[in-house]
Formats: C-alpha cells, sequence, structure tokens
C-alpha cells in the first residue's frame, strides 16, 4: 500500500519516549520492511528536523542526532515529494478560496504532497485539522494511527 506519514507520525514513530510511540512505529517499521510504500512531504523533512531540535529534554536531539534520525529512518525509505513553485501557487489559491487560516496552510501543503503522490493512504495525528481542508477526494484517505 502507498502511505504519507504526516510530520507528527514521523517524529513519533522515531522518539521512543513519545505519546504516539507505540501507535506511529508500526507505520514506519512496515515501510522500512518493505510491506508498504512510503512517502513523506520534503517539507516534513524540516519540520522534523526542527521538531526533534527543539523537543524538551531529555527528548531534544542534537543538531546530529536529528539527521541521523531522518536519514537512518526516513531518507533511506520514504520517497520525498516535493512541490513546483506551480503546485505551491495552486495550493496557496485552493486555500485561499477554501477559507484556510493560520498554520492550516502547513497541513494544506502536507495534503497536497500526498495527493500529487497518488497515495492510498494519510496518516497524521492532526485529522482533525486534515479532515477540515481535504478535499472530497482525499477524506477517505485520511486515517489516524
Amino acid at each position: 500500500m502507498k502511505t504519507f506519514l504526516d510530520t507528527n507520525v514521523l517524529v513519533a514513530a522515531v522518539s521512543g519516549r513519545h505519546t504516539h510511540h507505540a501507535q506511529a512505529y508500526p507505520l514506519l517499521e512496515r515501510v522500512q520492511q518493505g510491506k508498504d510504500e512510503g512517502f513523506v512531504s520534503a517539507h516534513s523533512l524540516a519540520e522534523m528536523y526542527a521538531i526533534l531540535t527543539k523537543l524538551p529534554i531529555p527528548f531534544r536531539h542534537t543538531p546530529e542526532q536529528a539527521l541521523l534520525s531522518i536519514e537512518g529512518n526516513v531518507l533511506e525509505f520514504f520517497h520525498i515529494i516535493g512541490l513546483t513553485g506551480a503546485d505551491y501557487s495552486g495550493m496557496l489559491r485552493d486555500s485561499a478560496l477554501a477559507g484556510v487560516q493560520g498554520g492550516m496552510i502547513y497541513d494544506a501543503l502536507v495534503l497536497k504532497s500526498a495527493s500529487k503522490a497518488g497515495v492510498e493512504r494519510v496518516f497524521t495525528f492532526n485529522l482533525k485539522h486534515f479532515q477540515a481542508i481535504a478535499s472530497k477526494a482525499m477524506k477517505p484517505l485520511l486515517e489516524s494511527p
């Protein structure tokens, strides 16, 4: 199955003491074992790095640990979906017309990447926000781990 993991799922999966680790890790593991084909947004890589290096102590990663975690758990196993300038323009226009405000634009960015990848499932712990802005075609694909 072609699965797309949101940043919050990736962070929980690689952080052993994270509240949602038990739910997130099996999704990461399925991709790493080749049972699912994994996809992530290019934006999520930077966001993941930022989060891992700013977690409260003792969960915080050093920059080097964050890099190793992303390389060893994500870059090695997932397809990275980047957006073009035209993708961004279209996403911004669609979001504005849909009334998307504030930080939910980042959820729209992730959904645009998932749509571009043609995935079968999108996993997020931010399900309520994603459902609020997802297109009719994307809504059935959304799932919380």
